[in-house]
């Protein structure tokens, strides 16, 4: 990514507020290695083995996911997105063809939802137009490639918008801190720093 295509979406998405929500603070807490006793599952980057992708949004961005705890990984269109996690799919989406930063453009982001052996789902955004290549219904594994991305939706640029949830006995949508196997250890990803994925 150019240093003109940072500076573009840093700002467009810009705004100094920063969320209140408590589970920010946690996971500060999990990526500086102050809560010891995590045995949440060790999820694979999203992308094959080997490459390395830039992080342009962690969680709690004050960009656009000053309410989430998502990441968002820079790809040039048609990246081979891989699953982070075996599961099933239970959602697709490819018929999207724009993406842009009006609020028009929300709908038109191309996506695949992945519900999980414990129930809670990921969700990979803004995948090129019939860049899907997994059917609702599927059993997929991890690291097995479900996607190509793209800049569907509400996107400045082509990147992978990922995000994991679950819901609660009342039905209630909860955010899922995830953390990766990468070169360098299980890590909690931040932004503004690249990543990449081992070889096993």
């Amino acid at each position: 990514m150019s240093k003109a295509s940072l500076l573009l979406y840093v700002v467009v998405f810009c705004n100094c507020a920063v969320s209140k929500n408590p589970l920010r603070n946690e996971i500060k807490l999990l990526q500086k290695g102050k809560i010891t006793d995590d045995t949440s599952y060790v999820y694979a980057l999203p992308y094959q083995k080997s490459a390395s992708h830039f992080i342009i949004q962690g969680y709690f961005s004050s960009l656009s996911h000053k309410e989430r705890a998502a990441l968002d990984f820079t790809m040039k269109k048609g990246t081979k997105i891989t699953a982070a996690r075996e599961g099933v799919v239970l959602r697709v989406k490819e018929d999207g063809k724009r993406g842009g930063i009006r609020k028009k453009f929300r709908k038109e982001g191309n996506n695949i939802i992945i519900q999980h052996a414990d129930g809670s789902r990921a969700g990979y955004w803004h995948l090129q137009h019939e860049g899907v290549l997994v059917n609702i219904g599927d059993t997929v594994k991890q690291g097995q490639v479900i996607g190509l991305s793209g800049k569907t939706g509400y996107a400045a640029l082509p990147h992978l918008h990922f995000i994991v949830w679950k819901f609660d006995k009342d039905g209630k949508w909860n955010q899922v801190p995830t953390r990766f196997l990468t070169t360098k250890g299980i890590k909690y990803l931040r932004g503004w720093k690249k990543y990449k994925r081992p070889d096993d």
